[in-house]
């Protein structure tokens, strides 16, 4: 039996700024079953709800800048609590907080705070990782020392599972390691030859240094186009007790828009047993 499906609105942002009704529409269309929101793009938070609740889509999670919570966070979740996201996830964080950096610590206090926080709005923190996390401070990888550091009752995981892979680690493995900790699991395919490119982020928009003399040779894929065990993935996804999967592809690939791309992916996802 498989999980729901949601997309990360993060994959479509073009045309979910242009159009977020037609965009919400087709990707209910493609057989999706959620959205994880990645800014309100100017629209209240009771406009939202209510597109949603038209489409029959759920708006279970957020993306919301670390910053932003940190400025406001009542403000913050009491708007997605308004929306009806049952989490809402830290995204990204800057060099400045990351393992080995100056802030790391603090910032791991800061998270905590804000995971007590949202609890009082019904909602779960969650922490989204990247590969960086798994940089090792004596021998621990710093997304395990936030995870140790900060209770299961103010932060749960929402593993990536393309960073995971490119930090080092098996995903399905990793998603097991943290059974009972998992309820929203990010599902991302890619495909590499040869070495990593140099400016990684710079292929998220996250990163403004200039382009690698060498061509790329990484890129994003759809899910199950790529090199991903995506199987074994969802498995251990239901194993690990997630309650939903996330489809994000940060940039298209393949000559595909980016609305092709997630259709890529749910259909894929909806073709094959698990």
């Amino acid at each position: 039996m498989s999980l729901p499906i949601a997309v990360q609105v993060y994959s479509i942002r073009d045309v979910a700024e242009s159009d977020l009704v037609g965009t919400f529409r087709k990707v209910k269309e493609m057989g999706y079953d959620g959205v994880e929101l990645a800014g309100l793009y100017g629209y209240t938070p009771d406009y939202i709800k209510g597109v949603c609740d038209a489409l029959g889509l759920n708006p279970i999670s957020a993306h919301v800048p670390l910053v932003d919570m940190l400025a406001d966070p009542d403000g913050v979740f009491a708007d997605y609590q308004k929306i009806g996201c049952k989490y809402v996830a830290v995204p990204y964080v800057t060099e400045e907080r990351r393992p080995g950096a100056a802030n790391f610590y603090s910032t791991i206090e800061e998270i905590d705070k804000l995971g007590a926080k949202a609890k009082e709005y019904g909602i779960t923190l969650l922490y989204h990782n990247h590969d960086f996390e798994f940089k090792e401070i004596d021998g621990v990888h710093g997304l395990d020392i936030i995870y140790d550091r900060i209770s299961p009752d103010h932060l749960q995981t929402e593993l990536d599972t393309c960073w995971v892979n490119i930090g080092g680690e098996d995903p399905a493995a990793y998603i097991r390691k943290y059974t009972g900790r998992a309820p929203v699991v990010h599902l991302k395919d890619f495909n590499i030859s040869g070495k990593l490119p140099k400016h990684l982020y710079a292929l998220i928009g996250l990163d403004d240094e200039k382009e690698d003399d060498e061509p790329s040779t990484f890129e994003f894929r759809p899910c199950g186009h790529g090199m991903q065990d995506m199987p074994g993935i969802l498995e251990a996804s239901k194993d690990a007790g997630a309650k939903w999967v996330v489809v994000e592809q940060d940039e298209p690939s393949m000559g595909l828009s980016r609305l092709e791309s997630i259709k890529a992916s749910i259909d894929y996802l909806k073709s094959i047993e698990w």
